[in-house]
């Protein structure tokens, strides 16, 4: 069998595709290099490695940039890839890919979750990329990423949370730290995960005659739910999972609806305490720790 004329043919008549067919390029472009990787496999099988640089000068060559050695590994990849998951999505496009081929198996599904589900643009997705966010997912989450079981509102969100210093400060309050949120707090939102918005700060709730705040109220449009934040510029203690689950308890009898589901509690902290989570009687708290960046 003649490999590099299959593989010249398969990227010729994409560019063709990619001329006619417009509304189809991204599933012309995926259709091809994943018959493009296929052939490349057989050919390396029975060629050896270098068979990959040897068709890139070609291809260069003869039908011009595009097509590098790294280009064509990436195509192998991809062919390995749909293999392995048989169904890639067709909302990604190929430079989606390109980005995330090399990644180990859950990496690759949690990054095409995303993109899928949030409509990341290319520089979207390197943005999150970069921040280390699949790492920065508990591993609880990743457990049940790879099991496919379903998630809370809240499981998605990453560990330590980073939030913009814009003004460097080293020693801050809660107040500051609630300023440097407000400050850009559609980045905070794209932080904490999909489908959050923001409803208001210093949020008043009334006990009696006392009246309280909760520091960030949110909402949850995909779950459904009203989110309360709390900030502390401290470790975790066992009386913040308190007080959270009081304001919780409230924003549940006196503001959700009954077609809503329950409040669930967001303790950003300075630092994590395992133990008061893990003992605490409300699974609709969590606690994540803040990085100021």
């Amino acid at each position: 069998m003649n490999y590099y004329n299959e593989i010249k043919n398969e990227l010729i008549n994409n560019e063709i595709n990619r001329k006619v067919k417009n509304y189809s390029i991204n599933k012309s472009d995926l259709d091809t290099y994943y018959n493009v990787g296929k052939l490349l496999l057989n050919a390396g099988n029975q060629y050896g490695e270098s068979i990959i640089k040897e068709y890139s000068l070609k291809l260069t060559e003869e039908l011009g940039s595009g097509y590098s050695q790294r280009n064509l590994r990436n195509m192998r990849q991809f062919y390995k890839v749909s293999q392995k998951w048989q169904t890639l999505s067709a909302k990604l496009s190929w430079s989606h890919y390109c980005e995330i081929l090399w990644f180990d198996d859950n990496k690759f599904q949690y990054y095409v979750k995303i993109t899928e589900l949030n409509n990341l643009s290319i520089r979207q997705l390197r943005e999150r990329i970069k921040s280390n966010e699949y790492e920065r997912l508990p591993e609880n989450t990743r457990n049940k990423l790879n099991k496919n079981e379903i998630l809370r509102p809240n499981d998605l969100i990453p560990n330590p949370v980073r939030i913009k210093n814009s003004n460097n400060y080293e020693n801050i309050s809660e107040k500051v730290l609630q300023r440097l949120i407000l400050e850009d707090i559609a980045s905070f939102l794209k932080e904490l995960g999909n489908g959050f918005t923001f409803i208001d700060n210093e949020y008043p709730i009334k006990f009696g005659n006392r009246y309280n705040y909760i520091d960030l109220l949110l909402y949850n449009i995909k779950y459904k739910c009203y989110v309360v934040v709390e900030l502390k510029t401290t470790g975790l203690k066992k009386e913040h999972t308190g007080q959270i689950m009081t304001y919780m308890n409230y924003v549940d009898k006196h503001i959700k609806t009954i077609e809503e589901n329950n409040t669930v509690g967001i303790i950003i902290c300075k630092q994590d305490n395992e133990y008061v989570i893990k003992y605490c009687s409300d699974n609709r708290i969590i606690a994540r720790e803040y990085k100021l960046i």
